[in-house]
């Protein structure tokens, strides 16, 4: 086989490596930023990519689990998109600190405002998300694509245990066991008190650096006071000899 036919072939073998780990995955997608502990807050990524090459996406859709409702769901302002958040009556009411939640946020849509996904990019929109359930390993948020063709892409299907990938699967957020104090700053604490160790510690270090400093001032101030008096005593000795010279 001569090099050019090498060539050639490991080209296409590369092309479709992109194209087959292109449509595997490149799909809405939830992604923390954080961890997702149960019991707690997490800021989170929708991650929308554009599949077409003809069409931009100009609208998506997200659906928030009911049969786990969340209490609070915040999207962060994305520029250039319109965003609505539509609630719905909750079945049972959700206790959160002491009070009664009768309804819930049950979708999130981001419309565009000026702003498309154009093909060969992708778009995150950020959502605050809170408290989380503590009942269940993972939330499945479904989620409609529109592209401005008017073509819509339904990510709703949810992967069974065991089973391969579904082809438009839903987005799914998985959730970690729950911290102590249900916010997922462990880490972040622990930095800051490490943080706070070590500042102190520089503190002390400082301090023992000008002591340090401050005696060796002394040191030199009553070594050169020393040397100050001994050339003052040559001096007037000097000038008793030189005045008995003088005499004689």
């Amino acid at each position: 086989m001569n090099v050019s036919r090498i060539v050639v072939v490991s080209g296409i073998a590369a092309s479709s490596v992109l194209l087959l780990s292109g449509t595997a995955f490149a799909h809405v997608s939830v992604q923390p930023q954080g961890e997702a502990a149960k019991g707690g807050y997490a800021t989170v990524n929708f991650k929308v990519p554009n599949e077409r090459d003809n069409a931009s996406t100009v609208k998506l859709e997200v659906t928030v689990p009911t049969d786990h409702p969340l209490a609070s769901v915040m999207p962060q302002p994305v520029p250039g998109w319109k965003v609505e958040v539509t609630k719905s009556k909750l079945a049972k009411p959700l206790e959160v600190h002491g009070k009664q939640i009768t309804e819930a946020v049950s979708k999130v849509t981001w419309t565009s405002d000026g702003s498309k996904i154009a093909p060969g990019q992708f778009q995150q929109f950020p959502v605050s998300l809170g408290q989380l359930p503590e009942d269940t390993d993972q939330l499945v948020f479904k989620a409609l694509q529109t592209y401005d063709n008017k073509e819509v892409v339904r990510w709703i299907e949810e992967t069974k245990e065991g089973a391969e990938e579904p082809e438009s699967p839903a987005p799914v957020l998985k959730l970690s066991a729950a911290t102590e104090d249900h916010h997922g700053g462990g880490a972040t604490d622990a930095a800051a008190a490490d943080g706070k160790d070590a500042k102190n510690a520089g503190h002390d270090e400082d301090e023992k650096a000008e002591a340090a400093s401050d005696d060796s001032s002394d040191s030199t101030a009553r070594i050169l006071g020393i040397v100050g008096i001994l050339v003052g005593a040559a001096g007037v000795a000097f000038g008793v000899v030189a005045g008995r010279r003088r005499t004689s």
